[in-house]
């Protein structure tokens, strides 16, 4: 039996995913309340820019005191699009003391300041659900939380922004330079005016915090997240990945210690091979690689930013918060019990592809094969072309720590032979 009397959403924010998630409440409205058991109805829109037209929104609903709209005590969800860190932290605490429930899609503030929030979610008795805040559509956060809440997840791999994973693939399929492809990536609304969140790795490592405390049943926060852009990434690092069969790829690699003592969190460019699923992920799109004990491993794949799939992201957390809501119950929390230590990025072990400007002369590989010997760096592959008496030589080695390689470069660096290097990269996937 339906229940006659309305729930009440609070929107913060009106741009992009906002405004669609007020179309979808509206357009959607009987589906919504069939599905939840009552109808629910959006009693108030927070913005900063009230004379704004906003079609399908009631002028009526507009306010620009969003402290007032989470405080008038009869609203039961507040939806949480504003982004930033304040005033959204003081609005969604807020929001709980005066008896509402919170969906949100701050990555930012959730890899900041997560613990803090799901506490005084915990204190008030209410819902915080964020499925939006980690790549757009794709269903992650709950099959993490719940689907998977019996197994043991091992590793989470994956392409997590969609920017620089457009960017990454203009500049392997046209040969573009980094610059060229981040203004095809302006031009067509893929990256910001300003795009260091996503170009620097700021994005991809909240979103990589919050999926680590999640997969891994500890807290991770934005700062132990190691970080690395694609700003550096070159035409000769993509070519070089494709002589040896791969492509690059901004991956955000979240990883539980072979002893189950610690955990492992990083943002960076990495070579994977052509054959790996993640190499064929093209344009805009998103996919995540989740590998647990009994599950095996399980991909997760689609449109990961946009104002329609983050916005259905938002409207099926709704769902779920108001059904809860209706039983009087609560859905899951935050899951810390664990109480992993972050490894620092110099003991996680991978495969580097370094490339060096060298002298063209005789013993120039010998010098540096000794180098990579004498700091315990196994070698894979060694690829040597010289003219002029200038050379590039690139070097792909086994499995290393990040302290040894460092080590192994500063060596490098100091041989008179060594003119420059050009590139370091790590090699994922295999």
């Amino acid at each position: 039996m339906m229940r006659t009397r309305p729930l009440k959403v609070a929107l913060l924010g009106c741009g992009v995913v906002g405004s669609e998630v007020a179309r979808i409440m509206t357009t959607h409205a009987d589906d919504l309340a069939a599905r939840i058991g009552a109808p629910v109805e959006l009693a108030g829109v927070a913005v900063r820019r009230p004379c704004k037209v906003r079609e399908g929104i009631d002028p009526a609903l507009i306010t620009t005191d969003a402290t007032a709209l989470v405080k008038r005590g009869d609203i039961d969800v507040v939806i949480e699009v504003i982004g930033g860190i304040e005033p959204a932290r003081t609005l969604i605490t807020t929001a709980f003391e005066h008896g509402a429930s919170v969906v949100s899609a701050n990555k930012a503030l959730l890899a900041e300041d997560g613990a803090a929030l799901h506490a005084a979610a915990e204190q008030h008795g209410r819902d915080l659900y964020y499925e939006a805040a980690v790549a757009g559509a794709i269903p992650l956060v709950r099959p993490l939380r719940e689907s998977l809440a019996g197994d043991k997840v091992n590793r989470v791999l994956g392409i997590v922004n969609g920017t620089t994973n457009f960017i990454l693939d203009k500049m392997d399929t046209s040969g573009a330079g980094y610059s060229e492809a981040l203004d095809e990536a302006t031009a067509l609304g893929y990256a910001e005016a300003d795009p260091t969140a996503d170009v620097e790795g700021f994005d991809a490592a909240a979103k990589a915090a919050i999926l680590a405390g999640i997969a891994f049943h500890t807290r991770v926060r934005i700062g132990d997240v190691h970080r690395e852009g694609i700003t550096e990434v070159t035409a000769a690092d993509i070519a070089s990945a494709r002589r040896m069969g791969c492509t690059v790829k901004l991956l955000a690699i979240c990883e539980r210690a072979a002893d189950g003592q610690s955990v492992t969190a990083r943002v960076h460019p990495a070579m994977i091979p052509l054959s790996h699923p993640l190499a064929s992920v093209r344009e805009a799109y998103n996919a995540v690689f989740v590998e647990a004990e009994a599950a095996g491993q399980l991909m997760f794949y689609g449109p990961g930013a946009g104002g329609s799939p983050t916005a259905s992201a938002v409207l099926g957390d709704l769902v779920a918060v108001c059904r809860n809501k209706l039983n009087e119950a609560t859905g899951p929390g935050e899951s810390a019990y664990t109480r992993l230590p972050v490894s620092p990025m110099g003991d996680v072990v991978t495969r580097y592809h370094i490339s060096l400007d060298v002298a063209d002369k005789p013993g120039v590989l010998a010098q540096v094969a000794t180098v990579f010997a004498e700091k315990g760096v196994s070698i894979d592959t060694v690829r040597q072309q010289g003219k002029d008496g200038e050379a590039s030589l690139v070097v792909v080695t086994h499995r290393a720590s990040d302290a040894a390689l460092s080590a192994t470069v500063e060596a490098l660096r100091k041989l008179d032979t060594v003119r420059g290097v050009a590139s370091i990269m790590r090699v994922e996937g295999e």
